[in-house]
């Protein structure tokens, strides 16, 4: 037929099937996570699982067996009384088949118990090993993502609710295989009675099942479209209840206008998932009355064949609790094929966020680096551009670090002291030229041997909330245990006086997120960080800003131990004080990616160039 003589029903036919067709297909694509389910599931624990798995048909032949049961006590009872016998003869009848469905329900009791306990073992094994997974593969990535939004919601939508989805998973499929062999046994008596009935049973259900996985998407569509916002609300409420935050909450007066934010962008979450959900429950009602109408109309039909005879009364009883359980069973099967649906659509995230892969990548059979460093560091022309960039943060970078020596960065904010610092530790690629450590481009080095060669404190060094030893040891994590170390360490960061003056010494738990745990200030953190780089014996030594929290005097102490502090190793040091730069052996001036100047203390000074200005205008203020 010609398209031009296609009719507007023809084409809203069309249009209608395609979309069918297209729901249809896009229902069984999202399905395929379900093999990863069962494995996660498997890998958390596989004792828990067995047990779930072996339950499961005992679970499902019970409706029929307890149909059967009560058709054999209703007759056995009609019979007793036609019979016209006494209770006592009665009773020995009647009594087998009530010992028989009694058994049968202690049985089902006894299943339905257990599987509760695996599921509750399960879900919280379960919780560990997908935590650990989503955990482990942060570990493994690199910088560079956790300087991406992007990233961000990825990783929340990966965690939300993807244990609770996977065992979903697990038990919907199960529960459908459950559900089906039920239905088979249900079916193969009741079509026994009516073929129609039995098809009944499926036709009724199917419109609701449709209409409910419809929705399910909408629902799963819309929390992931709006994980940029849910990370927003996460943030407000933890400004609004965070240490760290409390003080300019309150002095500043922020805390109704920033709570007046959180509760706007929650009302909006409530609204849309509200309409979502109203239409589902219309949606539901008007399917599940076409669903009850079915079933009392086929009650009222298997009465009428009982009241002329054509069934016994145990019949009846048996047809109208197989019916009934036919299309809860079928409806149940729908229900868990729709549960699935919608978990696979939350578990694609996790399977998503758990196939990234590190951009850095170590060869196979890397270099181990070197021990001690001899030809020492060279840039040679370096450039970078952080990912969707439009400029290079970098350009055309080169200079060479010798073994022992001190250098020191200097530049305005922006000038890429600190990006130059994260390609030297390899946290991130050059985008052009190379990084040579003893002749060897840093990308030939095993990464995890590099890294060791690094002590660095950033200026945003982490102020973790656990013991003085551990935050002092975290610096070379395998030598947590060796005091000796640790102590030696705190000496050469300065920290050892305030450790001897904290209640527990190095076990006093540091931080206001615990109990009697103390907290420092800004210049006795630092200097715990300070000891925390010098804990690692390593070859290069990076500071970003060392000394920023300490007061004049505590910066002097560590500088006039400098030298002997740094001992033979290179030292690279970022810092706005110019008290503490001219201490170097060479100073590097950045300004907007590249280098301008480049030498000593004197010999900057004598140039009397951008080095120099700066020089004389902090000297200045200090007058």
């Amino acid at each position: 037929m010609n398209s031009s003589n296609s009719t507007p029903a023809d084409n809203n036919a069309a249009s209608i099937f395609a979309r069918i067709n297209r729901q249809i297909h896009d229902f069984w694509k999202a399905l395929r996570n379900t093999p990863e389910a069962f494995r996660l599931v498997w890998a958390s624990s596989r004792p828990a699982a067995i047990t779930g798995f072996l339950l499961m048909p005992i679970s499902a032949v019970m409706p029929a067996a307890q149909a059967w049961a009560g058709k054999l006590i209703v007759d056995s009872i009609v019979s007793v009384i036609g019979q016209g016998l006494e209770p006592a003869a009665g009773l020995k009848i009647v009594f087998p088949y009530l010992a028989f469905e009694f058994g049968l329900i202690l049985i089902g009791s006894g299943v339905s118990q257990v599987r509760s306990l695996v599921d509750r073992i399960l879900q919280s094994q379960l919780t560990n090993h997908v935590n650990t997974l989503i955990i482990r593969k942060a570990i493994s990535l690199d910088l560079q993502f956790f300087e991406d939004p992007v990233f961000y919601d990825t990783l929340q939508n990966a965690r939300r609710e993807a244990d609770i989805r996977t065992l979903a998973i697990v038990n919907s499929t199960l529960q459908m295989a459950q559900q089906v062999i039920t239905l088979i046994s249900l079916i193969a008596l009741l079509i026994r009675f009516s073929p129609w009935l039995a098809f009944l049973v499926f036709a009724a259900a199917i419109p609701s099942f449709l209409s409910q996985s419809q929705y399910a998407e909408r629902a799963f569509r819309a929390v992931t479209r709006r994980a940029p916002e849910a990370r927003l609300l996460n943030y407000l409420e933890t400004l609004l209840t965070g240490n760290g935050t409390v003080k300019e909450i309150k002095l500043f007066g922020l805390g109704e206008p920033l709570l007046k934010r959180y509760q706007d962008l929650f009302m909006q979450f409530y609204l849309e998932d509200r309409a979502i959900a109203e239409k589902r429950s219309a949606a539901g009602f008007s399917w599940g009355l076409l669903s009850n109408l079915a079933y009392y109309g086929s009650y009222i039909w298997i009465v009428l064949r009982t009241v002329v005879g054509a069934i016994t009364l145990g019949d009846m009883t048996m047809f109208l609790s197989i019916f009934r359980q036919s299309q809860t069973s079928f409806r149940s099967l729908l229900d868990s094929l729709k549960n699935l649906y919608e978990s696979n659509l939350f578990l694609d995230n996790l399977m998503m966020y758990l196939q990234l892969e590190p951009l850095l990548k170590t060869p196979s059979n890397g270099r181990i680096a070197p021990v001690p460093v001899r030809q020492g560091i060279e840039f040679r022309n370096v450039s970078f551009r952080y990912p969707g960039a439009e400029k290079d943060v970098l350009r055309k970078i080169s200079f060479h670090i010798h073994p022992g020596e001190r250098i020191a960065l200097v530049g305005l904010n922006g000038a890429g002291k600190t990006t130059l610092i994260k390609l030297l530790t390899r946290l991130y690629d050059p985008t052009e030229g190379q990084i040579l450590l003893d002749g060897v481009d840093l990308r030939e080095y095993d990464l995890k041997s590099l890294h060791q060669r690094f002590g660095v404190i950033f200026q945003d060094f982490v102020r973790y909330q656990f013991t003085v030893r551990e935050n002092i040891g975290f610096g070379q994590v395998d030598a947590l245990e060796d005091m000796r170390r640790i102590r030696d360490a705190a000496q050469r960061g300065g920290a050892a006086p305030i450790i001897e003056n904290l209640p527990a010494s190095y076990d006093t738990m540091l931080g206001r997120r615990w109990e009697k745990g103390q907290e420092l200030s800004g210049g006795q953190w630092q200097k715990i960080a300070l000891a925390r780089a010098f804990m690692r014996e390593a070859e290069v030594l990076v500071l970003d800003e060392p000394t920023s929290a300490l007061d004049a005097e505590a910066e002097y102490e560590v500088f006039r131990r400098f030298g002997e502090l740094i001992g033979d190793r290179i030292a690279v040091l970022i810092s706005h004080r110019f008290s503490t730069v001219r201490m170097a052996d060479r100073i590097v001036v950045l300004s907007e990616g590249k280098i301008l100047e480049i030498g000593s203390h004197a010999e900057l000074l004598q140039l009397d160039g951008t080095y120099a200005r700066l020089f004389n205008l902090q000297a200045e203020g200090y007058r």
